[in-house]
């Protein structure tokens, strides 16, 4: 049976949201994020992105591109809201949903609950839904595998819907730059580039084991997608493989006092997010970014599962180990390779940790 995917994508949810609650701020340009000098975009609405501004852009980049851009604080309980009204109208089609993000998810209808044999149809219906219950917009792709639909959702924004039949993936994909595959980052395409790949059609010249030799394992996976070939399932419920945290300074640390005093801070938020997530893992990852955008990590994997004693020596042990000989502008600690079949120490942080409010 043919597979029927599709991706919904909000259109500058973050943004559009707080242009929907602040009605003085619709058609101007409105980004979510810090407007300190060491400010991140979260989200731009489309008036700022005539000016160049995009989400991940450094707030002073944004600024200089945008000089009369409008910061807005973030107010994550307000998206989180609004992204489970949306989610409560795609499980009246399925319950095949896979959320990316608040903004974003998969839903296999290739069997819906309504019975509708056309998923354009399922489509027009969920965006028109979206819009009268929320009052945002969303743009969608239709076809038949998880990248199609993807790629197909980013084709006519905003609150477009674009649909790549079967009899036209080919043709589509062949015409694809290679910079809007769905994982091709900038790297990646750089890479492409060199080997003079820029379409999807470059790609088919390449056969499977050439082009393992130079991508590894995604190699397969660029064989198939450039063929139009993506067999991966809509998987609800996705397991989290990780719990992390970061930190991006105001002034950048430069003495190992410092650098210790905020790893005991991440330390006992990474145990908070721990306790919250009721997971617990093996493998404990540092991450280091320096003054000049540099960015290292280190790892590593105990024997137990990663609780309060061990985490400190753990932590003691990946500094010793990381060429801290530049100014650092962000740390961040990651817990990952979780153990499954223990839940007793998860639980006593649970106990430990039970008012700690993350969004306070």
């Amino acid at each position: 049976m043919q597979r029927k995917i599709i991706h919904i994508d909000m259109d500058a949810f973050f943004a559009s949201v707080e242009q929907r609650d602040f009605p003085e701020l619709r058609g101007k340009p409105v980004v979510v994020g810090g407007n300190s000098e060491r400010g991140v975009i979260a989200a731009a609405s489309y008036e700022a992105r005539k000016f160049g501004v995009r989400s991940a852009m450094s707030s002073k980049v944004a600024l200089r591109r945008c000089p009369h851009l409008i910061f807005q604080k973030h107010r994550f309980d307000v998206y989180k809201e609004v992204s489970q009204q949306i989610r409560e109208i795609f499980y009246e089609y399925t319950d095949l949903v896979e959320p990316l993000s608040l903004d974003e998810a998969f839903l296999d209808v290739t069997d819906n609950k309504k019975g509708i044999e056309s998923a354009t149809v399922v489509a027009r219906e969920i965006k028109q839904k979206i819009f009268e219950k929320t009052h945002l917009t969303a743009s969608a792709g239709v076809s038949a595998n998880k990248f199609l639909a993807k790629v197909a959702s980013d084709q006519r924004k905003p609150n477009g819907i674009y649909i790549i039949k079967p009899k036209d993936v080919q043709a589509f994909v062949e015409q694809l730059p290679i910079e809007k595959f769905f994982g091709v980052g900038k790297k990646t395409a750089e890479k492409m580039h060199q080997l003079d790949i820029h379409k999807g059609k470059d790609l088919l010249r390449f056969d499977l084991p050439r082009l393992v030799h130079y991508f590894g394992k995604a190699g397969q996976y660029f064989f198939d997608i450039a063929r139009g070939v993506d067999e991966r399932p809509v998987r609800p419920n996705r397991e989290r493989k990780s719990v992390g945290i970061e930190n991006t300074f105001s002034k950048d640390l430069v003495d190992k006092q410092q650098i210790q005093l905020e790893i005991s801070r991440l330390k006992e938020g990474l145990l908070k997010r721990l306790s919250k997530s009721g997971k617990l893992g093996k493998t404990l990852t540092l991450k280091v970014k320096f003054d000049n955008f540099e960015q290292i990590t280190r790892s590593k994997t105990a024997e137990q599962t990663i609780t309060d004693k061990l985490l400190d020596e753990l932590c003691k042990e990946l500094l010793e180990e990381a060429p801290l000989n530049r100014p650092i502008r962000l740390l961040g600690l990651t817990v990952s390779n979780f153990n499954f079949e223990t839940e007793t120490d998860a639980l006593q942080l649970k106990i430990r940790f039970k008012d700690y409010d993350l969004e306070r």
